[in-house]
């Protein structure tokens, strides 16, 4: 949103956010909240729904721009993620669901499975573990007896 458009925006920093609905150039929309940076630009932050061209779309929350805090962004793939984000990455707690329905619910660490997690496959296995980046190493798998 660092496009200085201001025919639209009549609000002073300081004033809180806004709610706009806006088109960028290359067909991304974003609708939502908007506030004013200190160097005047509007940049979203608050909540809001980015819609990209090629089909992505995340709804949460902003801050400065970027996904920060809760939201769900969801892939043509059809991969989701929902849970929290930090500076545009996945970053806390969250379930990651793979086009193929497998999932993984537990840690992220910049936009990595680390930490505490639990993978369950497309037939319905449960594997629990430390999850770092692609490694896995000693998972246990979960038997429903």
């Amino acid at each position: 949103m660092s496009e200085n458009k201001e025919s639209n925006y009549s609000k002073t920093q300081g004033e809180g956010p806004i709610q706009v609905s806006y088109i960028f150039p290359n067909g991304d929309r974003y609708e939502g909240e908007c506030s004013r940076a200190a160097s005047g630009v509007m940049m979203r932050s608050g909540t809001g729904k980015h819609t990209s061209a090629g089909g992505t779309t995340y709804t949460g929350e902003w801050l400065e721009d970027k996904m920060h805090g809760r939201g769900t962004l969801q892939h043509p793939s059809g991969a989701l993620y929902e849970g929290e984000f930090k500076d545009n990455m996945y970053h806390g707690t969250g379930t990651y669901t793979f086009p193929d329905g497998s999932t993984y619910k537990g840690h992220f660490h910049k936009n990595r499975l680390e930490g505490d997690g639990t993978f369950t496959n497309t037939q319905g296995l449960v594997w629990m573990g430390e999850f770092h980046g692609k490694a896995a190493l000693g998972l246990k798998m979960q038997h429903n007896i």
